[in-house]
């Protein structure tokens, strides 16, 4: 699809009449599940921006290569528009327990948006979460458990769920997990992501995946708009997952319908999700508006996590970067027009990891010096 073409869509408002008026993910209430407008809690959520990129989509043959920065939301990730629909629901519903699960980001949101409404918040923890997103949660007020191989051995994993369930049964209590599985209305929220890509028109959106819900989201989302008339036709939409993690992506490739239970292999925090959870679903919607899956190796992601930062001035964690190595990869394998509009959803900052910031910084020294070497070493080659 031509530049011009792009370039001709016209706006339509979103959601109600009003939605300038309206902040968050509620610009679109008209679109998710009802819930009363005196339960509905923002932070701001949603509105997120979509640069284009300066230096990588030039060097890689793309002229319309964009990320959609998740990055920026209110606790630094896209799942707050998760947490708003879900804790919303909740509010409505006079629930005083939130009982989640986590490898970092649905914790911090969780977190945030249940100390706005008054809400307990417990979560079990995947045992390899980064401290820094715990100590996020924990600022929140959340009170957390680390679970001994949970997130990478499915059986343990398995028996977590299990455990939250029959917590969740309970009448105080509601379980919040960012799959559609566990969480439909929570999930509807994290459609509002892709009503936001609307003006932009894409031709291809890259999309990381755990458990798959998020790729689920944006394809649900863009058959919304496409059977609204507001799309003439959906994005590619391709599932981008670690090649330690690939409980959808291999079966996409290999043009299977079901998602398989893998032991996790991957560094990738946050895509260490070995078990089914959306996968099927998540398969089915995208070989019906014909993606891909795309496997990646770690080393790429940290690579990609490298160049978001020195090339566009984007510092993001490392799973963010896997929709930028899978849009690469698809460019390596000619799987992509140079002409045709791109966009990677960088999903989450960089800030909820400093270890992969170290990472990053190794290879750049910080000296110590005496106040007269500072003009010699501006001078310096």
């Amino acid at each position: 699809m031509s530049h011009s073409s792009h370039s001709s869509h016209k706006f339509h408002s979103q959601g109600t009449a009003n939605s300038s008026c309206i902040s968050g993910v509620w610009r679109w209430a008209d679109w998710l599940p009802p819930i009363p407008p005196l339960a509905r809690i923002t932070l701001g959520e949603g509105n997120t921006p979509l640069v284009k990129s300066v230096a990588i989509g030039p060097k890689c043959g793309l002229s319309e290569l964009w990320f959609k920065l998740e990055s920026v939301s209110p606790t630094g990730s896209y799942k707050d528009r998760f947490a708003a629909a879900a804790v919303a629901d909740m509010r409505a519903r006079g629930k005083t327990m939130c009982v989640a699960t986590s490898s970092g980001n649905t914790g911090a949101s969780l977190a945030a948006y249940c100390a706005v409404a008054g809400i307990r918040c417990r979560i079990a923890i995947v045992e390899t979460a980064p401290a820094d997103k715990l100590r996020q949660m924990l600022a929140y007020g959340a009170e957390l458990f680390r679970v001994r191989g949970f997130g990478l051995d499915p059986a343990a994993t398995a028996a977590v769920f299990a455990g939250l369930r029959r917590r969740a049964e309970q009448a105080d209590a509601q379980l919040q997990i960012s799959a559609f599985r566990h969480s439909p209305i929570g999930m509807s929220g994290v459609q509002t992501l892709v009503w936001e890509l609307e003006d932009a028109c894409p031709d291809h959106l890259f999309v990381c995946a755990g458990g798959g819900g998020l790729a689920l989201a944006v394809a649900r989302g863009a058959m919304r708009l496409r059977d609204e008339g507001r799309w003439p036709r959906c994005p590619a939409i391709h599932c981008v997952q670690p090649e330690g993690n690939a409980t959808i992506a291999g079966p996409l490739q290999r043009g299977e319908t079901r998602a398989v239970e893998v032991r996790c292999e991957s560094r990738l925090s946050g895509l260490q999700v070995p078990t089914v959870i959306d996968g099927d679903e998540t398969i089915a919607a995208i070989q019906a508006i014909g993606g891909t899956g795309v496997l990646i190796a770690d080393d790429e992601a940290f690579a990609c996590q490298k160049r978001l930062a020195r090339e566009e001035g984007l510092f993001c964690e490392p799973a963010a970067a896997v929709p930028l190595a899978g849009c690469l990869r698809a460019v390596r394998e000619g799987r992509i027009r140079p002409d045709e509009r791109v966009v990677c959803l960088i999903t989450g900052s960089g800030f909820k990891d400093t270890a992969s910031a170290e990472r990053l910084a190794a290879d750049r020294p910080c000296p110590l010096i005496d106040s007269h070497e500072v003009e010699a070493l501006l001078d310096a080659d």
